[in-house]
């Protein structure tokens, strides 16, 4: 019985009309391949199942019998668990909890794509950052990447959400979270600088984070 609300549970959060027929590249995915992971619902129920984040589309992939379908209602769940990592609706978008003490930050991963190039003269090719050039098919309110052009390079990057004193604050850079420690600037700035603290790696702006908590 439980089997069957937890299969029940996923039908009402995934749309199951579409079967993913076309080999996707795995680099749109912030996992090198599908991995066991936990859903669970405010409810309390928890359903398991082969699960990917498509920094991409921005979406919770499920696989099943060879398709790849978007968790569309996000409203019901609580977290979402894969290779111990967590992530959690927020703003109508998924986040992931990289980091919890005094304050809390989360990380939105994403990707813009890099056109393969045209030709440009002299046989030199002209690279254009494009989100839009790929295949895509929509049903419903969802969006599936289904192919990539051959050449094309997705290019990751990082919004952040810092939970701090209760408000939650986004930033993208080093230097826009330094706003959100000006009576730290001096710390900030120091260790900012010598252990190279970049937006492009969350570890080393967590490492940041614990360094002023701690001071």
């Amino acid at each position: 019985m439980r089997q069957f609300i937890c299969l029940f549970t996923l039908s009402v959060l995934l749309n199951l009309g579409y079967a993913q027929t076309q080999k996707v590249r795995n680099d749109q995915y912030l996992f090198p391949a599908f991995t066991s992971g936990t859903i669970l619902m405010k409810s309390g129920i928890l359903n398991k199942t082969m699960l990917n984040f498509n920094s991409l589309t921005g979406k919770m992939v499920f696989e099943q019998s060879g398709r790849k379908l978007a968790i569309d209602k996000l409203d019901p769940i609580d977290t979402v668990y894969i290779a111990g990592r967590r992530f959690f609706p927020l703003n109508e978008k998924f986040v992931e909890i990289i980091y919890r003490a005094k304050d809390e930050l989360y990380v939105e991963h994403k990707c813009d794509l890099k056109d393969p190039g045209k030709p440009a003269g002299y046989g030199s090719t002209s690279q254009v950052s494009t989100a839009t050039s790929y295949s895509t098919y929509s049903s419903g309110n969802q969006t599936y990447v289904v192919n990539l052009p051959e050449g094309t390079e997705t290019i990751p990057y990082h919004i952040y959400w810092l939970k701090k004193e209760g408000k939650l604050n986004k930033f993208l850079n080093v230097r826009q979270m330094s706003k959100l420690f000006e009576n730290q600037s001096k710390l900030f700035k120091n260790y900012a600088k010598e252990n190279r603290v970049s937006e492009k790696d969350p570890a080393s702006i967590v490492a940041l984070i614990k360094y002023l908590e701690e001071h």
